[in-house]
């Protein structure tokens, strides 16, 4: 073995999070070749660290063989998110060669779209059939494999699930006692194709360490583990954070350049075009500036002001939405709220502006003008960053989807028109020069 391949795979044994990130770095012929290379335990160990939009399409690269002992090797969620973004013909190709066992649960998560609880539950759960004993449910139990057991679920034979058992009345149970008199009915279960956001609000809300997951027959097919949720919740919150501002969900800090310039110039160009809409704005009042100097240097104020209002009321009602706190019917109230905060913070703000610019510039008309445009704005402000992530949600969007450049759009030329206008409107009052 040379001596670059003892190191790559002591580097992947001893710190794969570490070898994954720079894995990632790597030119995609390059990162084929190291998979193709590696033995299947460290490459499997690189792969399953990878987002599933980095891996598949490296995996479809390579040969159905090698990919298939690759995912063998993962975790069957890890698998199946794998498989569910390869390539139909890839798909097809790696499963056709799987034992039964392994195949029957990844077609079966195949099915179920990575954002529904069927996407993300684990299918390995070991259940009890309801007409057992209570000795046979307890030799049932240390047959099962550890890591399918998590509630004592209770089914009838055609797998439709019943209830679940409680451990202590089991033990205190007698041998031959029946356990269907001990099963506890009915138990909260979720449907393979509820949106996984609603699946992991219940399994919090409930504070259960797993969650069952049913087909249209309330037959049990899998649970939802707790750490699972907590997985996808917390790169759910990652993922909307860049996305607020523009950043693709699957860029990580050693993406690719290539990366970066395909998830982020076309937002880019976007901030631009919204850009020039500011200055447009700034530049229809030009005789003003020119006549009133000190406006100039006030703009970035006025601007500034109604930014961070915005980003305040955006981040509450994002919050709401993600954890499921606005419910439908309650977006008009959420907004008048959040339009009246902005009035209010926005008079306490444009006091003490007036007073700053009124003893800076020595002009009460450059203060009321300030004044007024800094409640206005911050009231805009406050409307806009209520109102733009609930309109995305109501249009299938996601809300956090550049959220902040829509809104910057909205504070600066809102803020700059009633800002300048004011000023025109007031100009016999304002210092010129």
């Amino acid at each position: 073995m040379r001596p670059i391949e003892v190191i790559l795979r002591t580097f992947v044994e001893l710190h794969p999070d570490d070898a994954a990130r720079a894995f990632e770095t790597l030119d995609p012929t390059d990162a084929v070749r190291l998979l193709k290379s590696l033995p299947a335990k460290f490459a499997s160990a690189l792969v399953e660290r990878l987002t599933p939009h980095r891996a598949a399409p490296l995996l479809d690269q390579i040969d159905a063989a090698r990919v298939r002992e690759l995912l063998e090797k993962l975790p069957i969620r890890s698998s199946s998110a794998l498989l569910h973004h390869l390539s139909e013909a890839k798909q097809q190709e790696v499963v056709a060669d799987l034992p039964e066992k392994d195949a029957r649960w990844l077609r079966e998560l195949a099915e179920h779209s990575p954002e529904t609880a069927g996407g993300m539950m684990e299918p390995r759960v070991a259940s009890l059939a309801l007409d057992l004993t209570a000795q046979q449910a307890a030799t049932a139990i240390r047959k099962a494999p550890r890591e399918a057991l998590h509630y004592l679920y209770v089914t009838r034979r055609d797998g439709q699930l019943v209830g679940v058992l409680n451990m202590r009345d089991l033990l205190l149970a007698r041998p031959q006692d029946p356990i269907e008199p001990l099963v506890r009915q009915p138990v909260l279960s979720v449907p393979a194709t509820m949106p996984r956001d609603e699946a992991i609000d219940l399994m919090m809300e409930r504070g259960f360490l797993a969650l069952p997951v049913v087909d249209a027959e309330h037959r049990l097919v899998g649970v939802i583990k707790h750490d699972t949720a907590l997985e996808v919740r917390q790169l759910e919150a990652f993922e909307d954070m860049q996305l607020s501002v523009g950043v693709g969900s699957d860029e990580r800090a050693l993406s690719p350049v290539t990366t970066v310039v395909k998830r982020r110039l076309p937002w880019l160009y976007v901030n631009l075009l919204t850009a020039f809409m500011a200055a447009g704005v700034v530049g229809l009042f030009e005789d003003v500036i020119a006549q009133v100097t000190a406006l100039a240097i006030l703009l970035p104020i006025v601007a500034g002001q109604g930014g961070n209002t915005g980003a305040q009321s955006l981040a509450i009602v994002m919050r709401g939405l993600a954890l499921r706190e606005i419910m439908p019917g309650m977006a008009k109230r959420v907004v008048i709220k959040e339009i009246l905060g902005g009035v209010f913070n926005g008079l306490g703000v444009a006091i003490v502006t007036s007073l700053a610019v009124f003893f800076w510039f020595d002009s009460m008309g450059l203060a009321i003008v300030i004044g007024g445009a800094m409640v206005v704005n911050m009231a805009a402000a406050a409307f806009a960053g209520a109102i733009i992530p609930l309109t995305l949600r109501a249009l299938g969007r996601d809300p956090a989807q550049s959220a902040s450049i829509f809104l910057t759009t909205v504070t600066d030329i809102v803020g700059f028109g009633c800002f300048l206008g004011f000023a025109m409107a007031m100009m016999r009052f304002l210092p010129t020069g």
